[in-house]
């Protein structure tokens, strides 16, 4: 592909791009101790802290490998947060404790979001939004999440909501990458399309092939922890790679100008 035409707008991944991630090994512990008190509390008393951390671990690790099938499917839809934990979680918990965690599936995702995973704004993310406004792109977080509501309260606490014109969920839209439903969305509510948007990700599976689907203007990928851990072979390729918020800055800086209509 030769040089790049400017978009109308840049949809970027959260995880990755936006944030960079760091697993936190103590997660399961934590929340297996919030569980438990909360279990015991309601009159659930047969699961131990230790059965109870297996089982999110267990349920993890699932969630983990159905993510990466959901890659190869044309439109897939999003784990709902009922069925992670009544099926990935607590399949053969109590009846009384599978019934709980089910019927708390929305705060316990948000909460299991929260202790899994330290984020933080990678560097070059203020200067990125700068030239934008500079240069009237719109933008845009699209992103795969088990609980989209962690990752807003990350913009909302940084500033950052305030920067971008719309933040698309997979869990609250219902569909998940590389559905190019995804991107469509987001299109659809900056009054553009997708040939109009660049989407950058760090993953080929889901955001390369959610690219390309779609039909974006151009498919960029940020490098990032696990990038090139392909959980198996890709065709799609990017129409450009980037190592970091500033390489996308200097990437959109060099791009064409789009031609007047």
């Amino acid at each position: 592909m030769g040089q790049l035409t400017r978009p109308t707008a840049l949809l970027l991944d959260f995880g990755g791009v936006v944030v960079a991630t760091t697993n936190r090994p103590t997660w399961a512990h934590e929340l297996a101790t919030e569980l438990h008190t909360a279990l015991t509390a309601a009159g659930c008393r047969e699961l131990s802290v230790e059965h109870i951390e297996t089982d999110l671990e267990a349920g993890s690790a699932a969630d983990a490998h159905w993510k990466n099938a959901m890659s190869r499917p044309a439109a897939p839809e999003e784990m709902t947060h009922r069925r992670f934990w009544s099926e990935f979680v607590a399949a053969d918990w109590p009846p009384a404790a599978h019934a709980w965690v089910t019927a708390h599936a929305d705060p316990l995702c948000h909460r299991l979001g929260e202790l899994k995973q330290d984020r933080a704004t990678r560097a070059g993310i203020p200067e990125l939004l700068d030239t934008c406004d500079d240069l009237g792109i719109a933008v845009a977080v699209v992103s795969n999440a088990l609980a989209g509501s962690v990752h807003r309260d990350h913009m909302a606490g940084h500033g950052l909501d305030k920067r971008v014109a719309v933040q698309v969920y997979s869990d609250e839209a219902g569909v998940r990458k590389p559905n190019p439903e995804m991107i469509r969305i987001a299109a659809r509510a900056l009054g553009t399309d997708p040939a109009g948007c660049w989407y950058v990700g760090d993953h080929y599976d889901r955001d390369v092939v959610c690219g390309k689907r779609a039909g974006a203007g151009a498919t960029v990928l940020m490098e990032a922890r696990g990038t090139y851990d392909r959980p198996y072979t890709v065709r799609a390729e990017p129409d450009a790679v980037v190592g970091d918020p500033d390489g996308l800055r200097e990437l959109l800086l060099g791009a064409a100008a789009p031609q007047a209509r």
